[in-house]
């Protein structure tokens, strides 16, 4: 387990930062600007003192102002991978990731092979770091960081800076440190994209307050949430069994509630699970079984909430069988289609809509 509880005064700001997550996995830190993420990342390194509050990683105290513990930063085990790289210039990336391995203590879980090989950096180890991309530099950061063998490691803000063709390129490498490596994480964004797709849990900070935190299927409800990511992002994050994949069509069956959805989605192993996100705005709702539709996902539920959202439109909250999605629609609509808690509905979305993403192994 992954516990915080910590208070720091900086001027006019005050962080009151307290949560637990489970361990292995991806913690995400997420806010907005100015939300105190990043202050939170350096008061975890011992990089800032906090004014009170204690600090565990898997039961090993790294921070305790009531019993006067306060383990340095050098001796803390974490990796850190900043906004900026930080790599040596006078170093070729050889030179950078043995410096981190040079700097690991025992226990050790990572080689140098492994981690050249985990983020695809065979080609790169001759290169000086003037000579690199910046998702190359980003990966380096990372392999630099794993070598000295962390007992958690610190992303802050890790593709700040980056086009999303090159974010793009360099999250399937974070997809597999979460997923091939035993290390927690730490994952500080403003990008609910990033978050989707890596976090095993998720932090909610606002104005330097943590205002809610928990598996991703829950936190996708959260109205909390809901105001920072905006509208055209709010939906339901809901993970299902993957059931195989048509020959013909190429659409991936998954199940999900008393449902299953298709959608695209290529290599995914059946029997395996895929966290779906679906949006709310493109959630169509009908009160009778809809037929002869292109729409190839119709799933059937009932309503459990209705709440005005902003806009002149309204967020119905449906149970397909267990899970629970979200579709917006208009208050017109909702009058007529006369929907209220325990209705019974059907809901439509496109397979094109989807986007699916492998669950993390340690969810």
């Amino acid at each position: 387990m992954f516990e915080v509880a910590v208070s720091k005064r900086r001027g006019t700001f005050h962080l009151d930062a307290r949560f637990e997550s489970p361990t292995p996995g991806v913690v995400a830190l997420f806010g907005r600007s100015g939300s105190g993420k990043s202050t939170l990342v350096h008061i975890v390194a011992g990089l800032l003192d906090a004014d009170a509050g204690r600090i565990l990683i898997d039961g090993r105290c790294l921070l305790d102002t009531e019993k006067g513990v306060k383990v340095p930063p050098q001796r803390r085990r974490i990796g850190v991978v900043f906004q900026d790289s930080r790599l040596f210039p006078h170093l070729d990336v050889s030179g950078n990731l043995n410096y981190g391995r040079k700097r690991a203590k025992a226990p050790f879980f990572v080689t140098l092979d492994e981690v050249v090989d985990l983020l695809g950096l065979t080609s790169l180890m001759e290169r000086r770091t003037h000579q690199l991309s910046g998702g190359e530099a980003k990966r380096v950061a990372i392999g630099r960081a794993l070598l000295s063998q962390p007992s958690l490691l610190l992303l802050d803000e890790p593709l700040s800076g980056l086009d999303a063709s090159r974010r793009g390129e360099l999250l399937p490498y974070l997809e597999r440190l979460r997923d091939e490596l035993a290390v927690p994480m730490a994952y500080v964004s403003h990008d609910f994209d990033e978050v989707l797709r890596l976090a095993t849990h998720l932090v909610l900070l606002d104005r330097g307050r943590t205002v809610a935190q928990g598996d991703l299927t829950t936190m996708s409800l959260n109205p909390d949430l809901r105001a920072i990511i905006g509208a055209d992002a709010v939906g339901a994050i809901v993970d299902g069994v993957v059931l195989g994949t048509d020959a013909q069509s190429g659409l991936t069956r998954v199940a999900v509630g008393r449902n299953h959805l298709e959608l695209e989605s290529p290599g995914a192993v059946a029997g395996s699970t895929l966290r779906v996100q679906l949006l709310a705005r493109d959630l169509i709702v009908a009160t009778s079984a809809p037929r002869d539709m292109s729409v190839r996902n119709v799933l059937e539920g009932t309503v459990r909430d209705v709440a005005a959202d902003s806009g002149g439109s309204d967020l119905i909250t449906i149970d397909i069988g267990g899970t629970l999605i979200i579709a917006r629609i208009t208050h017109a609509a909702t009058r007529e289609l006369q929907l209220a808690p325990g209705r019974g509905a059907w809901v439509l979305v496109k397979a094109v809509s989807l986007r699916g993403y492998a669950t993390p192994k340690t969810v």
